[in-house]
């Protein structure tokens, strides 16, 4: 397997256990267990005299260590229960995609597996302590009350965290700040993805004959592709081109890509294709920049539906979308057409462009908002400040993907503003938009001043 590719497996595996509920708190239930074994052989070989350490009689040990064990699985089943609220709560007021941000909640991972640790550790205990002795194992029953403390301390941590999580700037910060991430690599970066060659002009794949076809095995989101692994699973001269991107969904036996000549080696070559890209059963944030932008959307929407109706939820949002669409306009995408050095061409006509992304990131935004002139008045502020962005932030000759992105930008603002139009909203506050949407788009499109 190419090094790449267990690259993306692992990052895949480290993924899938962050948002684990089970991983961690396995782990310290099995650190508890050996701590256990190994604090109880030392209690035994060496605490002959143990006046120095805090001591408990065997009777007290005993009953101390079975209410820490009975209150520790009472509170667990408590956490659980605060778990599964906050999840629904989430769920329901913003998106069903921002639960990832809970499951990945170290503290809540680490509180779980201070309680079972505790449970373990003291039911072990228990049938370890002799009732005849003079005195229980002084090393054990101190580490339960350690354990015991330690698992206080971590709830009320918890509750301090889950109570502020809940909290929508805090959301959609947490879902900016890990786009933003991502949006900082580009054009290629570790996570993002590494550069296979130098762009080219994409051929024309007629005039190639016939190609080999690889299918998709199953069904799922893109979560991860490499690149050089794809490009590496075909010979030298060859042209491969990707029919899918990082967030999109694949159907088992459609198209994954297409190879101009087919390779000698066929089977090995689809294998080592499939293998190169990661499909899973969600969405991730491992290179999908566009899943940041669809998490924003989506508690947006939900706030300006009709059962929520928050639109100052909304209005945080939109401005939250501006500060992960600036830095996003600004960064050049990946080239769509390669060539490396032995002559291979990788052709990504799926992946995203700039306008793209300015049609994911308000398409849906605009036309839940035009009732609302206290959302719709900050949403063309921010594409108003992301055009000037993009001529003041360009140094030199305006490009063709800038004068697109712009032309991009002000088609939203054309489409917000008659979205307004079509609505029934006051005089008064039409004539707030239309003085927003003038503003937005007064600076002509063209090279900035000397």
């Amino acid at each position: 397997m190419a090094p790449h590719v267990r690259r993306l497996r692992s990052r895949a595996l480290r993924d899938r256990l962050a948002e684990s509920l089970l991983f961690l708190p396995i782990m310290m239930l099995a650190g508890a267990v050996l701590l256990g074994g190994i604090l109880a052989e030392i209690d035994e070989r060496y605490m002959i005299n143990p006046n120095e350490v805090i001591t408990f009689t065997p009777d007290v040990a005993v009953t101390l260590l079975g209410i820490i064990a009975g209150a520790t699985i009472t509170t667990a089943g408590v956490v659980f229960s605060l778990l599964v609220v906050s999840l629904q709560l989430a769920s329901g007021q913003f998106s069903p995609r921002v639960l990832r941000g809970f499951w990945r909640d170290r503290h809540g991972q680490v509180l779980v597996g201070l309680l079972l640790s505790t449970f373990a550790f003291c039911v072990l205990a228990l049938a370890r302590i002799d009732t005849a002795a003079v005195h229980a194992p002084p090393l054990t029953v101190g580490f339960a009350l350690l354990l015991t403390l330690l698992s206080v301390i971590a709830i009320v941590v918890y509750l301090d965290r889950i109570s502020r999580n809940q909290y929508v700037g805090r959301i959609v910060q947490r879902v900016a700040r890990e786009t933003q991430g991502l949006i900082s690599e580009l054009p290629y970066g570790a996570h993002i993805g590494a550069k296979v060659g130098e762009p080219v002009d994409p051929p024309d794949v007629g005039t190639l004959g016939r190609p080999m076809v690889v299918t998709a095995a199953a069904d799922g989101w893109v979560q991860q592709l490499s690149r050089r692994a794809v490009v590496a699973a075909v010979p030298a001269g060859t042209v491969l081109r990707l029919e899918t991107r990082v967030g999109a969904f694949l159907t088992a036996g459609t198209p994954l890509a297409t190879v101009w000549p087919p390779p000698a080696d066929t089977a090995t070559a689809a294998r080592l294709i499939a293998e190169a890209v990661i499909v899973g059963p969600a969405r991730t944030m491992q290179q999908d920049i566009d899943f940041g932008l669809r998490q924003l959307s989506d508690v947006a929407l939900r706030a300006l539906s009709p059962a929520v109706n928050d639109p100052t939820t909304a209005v945080e949002v939109v401005l939250r979308v501006g500060s992960v669409m600036r830095p996003l306009l600004l960064a050049d995408c990946p080239t769509q057409a390669v060539r490396d050095a032995e002559g291979r061409i990788l052709l990504t006509p799926c992946d995203l462009d700039h306008t793209e992304f300015v049609e994911h990131a308000f398409n849906q935004l605009r036309r839940y908002a035009a009732p609302h002139p206290s959302v719709v008045v900050p949403l063309l502020r921010t594409m108003g400040m992301l055009r000037d962005c993009c001529l003041s932030g360009y140094r030199g000759e305006m490009t063709p993907d800038r004068v697109r992105t712009i032309a991009a930008l002000d088609r939203q603002v054309e489409l917000t503003l008659q979205g307004a139009r079509a609505t029934d909203m006051l005089p008064a506050d039409l004539a707030v938009v239309e003085a927003a949407a003038t503003r937005a788009t007064d600076t002509p499109p063209g090279p900035p001043p000397p």
